[in-house]
């Protein structure tokens, strides 16, 4: 194995014609289920959509995102309670986890799952994308996909042969000394931020980010234009909202 396999990685938006073997796809899951689950529950599901249909239905939910409807294969990974208190109550035991604590143990478990299927998937020559825009619109991905009540929508990937891997571009990331500290947290001063964040302001896409916005920072693009307060906010309450009503009740 390539031991800079990770450090080379792409995200991949798109993709070949060619099709994705059910075996090979079913074998890539299986492999993926064998991650970490809180206590062996394994509370997540998987919604496979290859139908064209289907993706384009998908599509709105993603904003359009050309991956959805590009990619051969979208993968909706889901937050699922509903299997498992329908095995207690088969049991005669009575399930107790409509709260918050076990929908973060549930959107855990659906996290690591997702990203060793990711991992596995690009070991094996495929490409994959995160697409951003699950819990923004989860009640419309439920309603496409037809989710009962205590499954919620929380990732989803698309998934392909990659048409041009090399043309891909690599995304920036920060230096570890950005994340890492050791024994306790080190908190940031101004000239170390700007020291840490310096490389990513100085990149050409993003200058061109700042220009194209008219911003006079890149943090004001992430803060004014890709992720600002009204929409944060707006989503923020659509989202609780709707895991609410799926039978999560949390305490705010």
């Amino acid at each position: 194995m390539d031991t800079d396999f990770f450090l080379k990685r792409k995200t991949i938006r798109r993709y070949s014609d060619a099709e994705i073997d059910e075996k090979l796809l079913n074998s890539l899951l299986e492999k993926a289920m064998q991650a970490p689950t809180l206590g062996g529950m394994q509370l997540y599901s998987v919604v496979v959509t290859r139908d064209s249909e289907m993706k384009q239905r998908l599509s709105p939910c993603h904003f359009n995102q050309p991956m959805v409807t590009n990619a051969p294969v979208v993968l909706t990974f889901c937050a699922d309670f509903n299997r498992f208190d329908k095995w207690c109550e088969a049991s005669g035991a009575e399930p107790c986890y409509g709260n918050f604590q076990s929908f973060l143990g549930a959107v855990l478990d659906v996290t690591i799952f997702a990203q060793q299927f990711c991992t596995v998937a690009e070991m094996d020559g495929l490409g994959c994308c995160y697409l951003g825009t699950t819990t923004y619109n989860a009640p419309d991905i439920a309603r496409v996909l037809e989710l009962p009540d205590m499954v919620v929508p929380i990732i989803t990937l698309s998934v392909g042969y990659p048409a041009n891997a090399d043309a891909e571009p690599k995304a920036e990331r920060l230096p570890l000394a950005a994340i890492l500290h050791n024994e306790r947290y080190s908190d940031y001063n101004s000239a170390r931020i700007k020291s840490l964040y310096a490389e990513k302001e100085s990149l050409e896409v993003n200058k061109q980010y700042v220009k194209e916005n008219a911003k006079p920072s890149l943090a004001h693009v992430f803060t004014d234009i890709r992720y600002n307060r009204a929409n944060n906010e707006h989503f923020s309450q659509v989202f609780l909202d709707y895991i609410q009503e799926k039978g999560f009740k949390c305490p705010f």
